[in-house]
C-alpha cells in the first residue's frame, strides 16, 4: 500500500500546507479564545474570530488547534504549541497530526505511533507498513497490507482489516468500500447500509446525514440509506453547525438540511463551519467567512 502523508488524512480539517521552516513568538496569552489557522505573507499563524492575528504568521507548515494544541513545524521537525504560542511538546517528529480524543499520530523515520499530550508514546511506533489515523469514537482506522480495519486505544485490533477503504466513525457508523461500492458499518464491523454507492470516501454522518455519490452527483442519505437531499451536487461535504459546503455549477456554497442554499455558490473551495467560521478559498487565497457569507479574514 502506498504510504499516505499523515496531514493528507485530515485535509478537510486543515488549510493547505506547503513545507516546513522556522519558529517565531506569540503575541497573546489569551488562551480562552478560539483560534483559526490563517496565512499571511506565505507563513501560517492563528487569528481570532475578528480576523486579528493572535499568534503571528511564522510557520511554513502548521495545523489547526484541536483539544488546545496545534502541530507546527520548527527547524524541520514537528511539535505542538498551545494557544499562547508556547511550545508544549518539543519538535522531534517527522510528521504529526491534530489531537483527537487525547491522542495524536506522529511519525519518526518510517514508523508511526500515538502520543498523549505530554508527548509520550501511548502506542509505540512499530508498524512499518501500517497507516494510522486519528481516533474517533474510541476507534482509529488502520491500513495494513492493502486492507483497512480499526484499532482501539490500546493498539489492539477491534475490527479486522478487511475493507478496501474505510473512514472514521461518526454517530456510531463509518463508511467502507468493498470492491467498487461503498456502504456503512457499525462499531462491531457489521454492515448496516449495504454497499451500493459509487463514492463515500469522505463521508461521515453528521447531524443525521451523510454525503454519498451516485454516478456523477452527490446527495445526502439518512441512516436507513435513503436519500433525504437529492443527488445534484458535484461535490458535497459533511454538515457542521447546520450547514454543509457543496459544489454546484463549479463553485462552492452552503446548504441547510433541507438542501436549500443559505450561502450561494461563489467560492473556489470551502470547508465546514467550526465555532461560527468556515475556511474558504477565492482564487489562490484562503480565508474565513461567517454564517452570513461575510468575509472575516482573507490573506493579503
Amino acid at each position: 500500500m502506498k504510504k499516505i502523508l499523515l496531514f493528507s488524512l485530515v485535509c478537510m480539517l486543515l488549510l493547505p500546507f506547503v513545507g516546513c521552516d522556522q519558529q517565531g513568538s506569540t503575541s497573546s496569552s489569551e488562551v480562552h479564545k478560539e483560534l483559526f489557522l490563517a496565512r499571511s505573507g506565505g507563513k501560517w499563524g492563528y487569528i481570532d474570530k475578528t480576523g486579528t492575528f493572535v499568534i503571528k504568521p511564522q510557520f511554513v507548515r502548521a495545523g489547526i488547534f484541536s483539544e488546545g494544541l496545534a502541530p507546527v513545524c520548527i527547524d524541520g521537525k514537528f511539535g505542538y504549541i498551545d494557544k499562547t504560542g508556547k511550545i508544549v511538546i518539543k519538535p522531534q517528529f517527522d510528521e504529526a497530526i491534530i489531537f483527537s480524543e487525547g491522542l495524536a499520530v506522529v511519525k519518526i523515520a518510517d514508523k508511526e505511533g500515538y502520543i498523549d499530550k505530554r508527548g509520550e508514546f501511548v502506542i509505540n511506533p512499530q508498524l512499518d507498513e501500517a497507516i494510522l489515523t486519528k481516533f474517533s469514537e474510541g476507534l482509529a482506522r488502520v491500513g495494513i497490507d492493502d486492507k483497512w480495519g480499526y484499532i482501539d486505544k490500546t493498539g489492539k485490533v477491534a475490527i479486522e482489516p478487511q475493507f478496501d477503504w474505510a473512514n472514521d466513525f461518526s454517530e456510531g457508523v463509518a463508511s467502507v468500500r468493498i470492491g467498487g461500492e461503498w456502504g456503512f458499518i457499525d462499531k462491531t464491523g457489521t454492515i448496516i447500509i449495504n454497499p451500493q454507492f459509487d463514492e463515500a470516501s469522505f463521508s461521515e454522518f453528521s447531524e443525521g446525514l451523510a454525503p454519498v455519490r451516485i454516478g456523477d452527483k452527490v446527495g445526502y442519505i439518512d441512516k436507513t440509506g435513503t436519500f433525504v437531499i437529492y443527488p445534484e451536487f458535484y461535490y458535497a461535504w459533511n454538515f457542521s453547525e447546520g450547514l454543509a459546503p457543496v459544489n454546484f455549477g463549479g463553485k462552492y456554497g452552503y446548504i441547510d438540511r433541507t438542501g436549500s442554499f443559505v450561502i450561494n455558490p461563489q467560492f473556489h473551495f470551502a470547508n465546514g463551519f467550526s465555532e461560527g467560521l468556515a475556511s474558504v478559498m477565492i482564487g489562490l487565497k484562503s480565508g474565513y467567512i461567517d454564517k452570513t457569507g461575510k468575509i472575516v479574514y482573507m490573506e493579503p
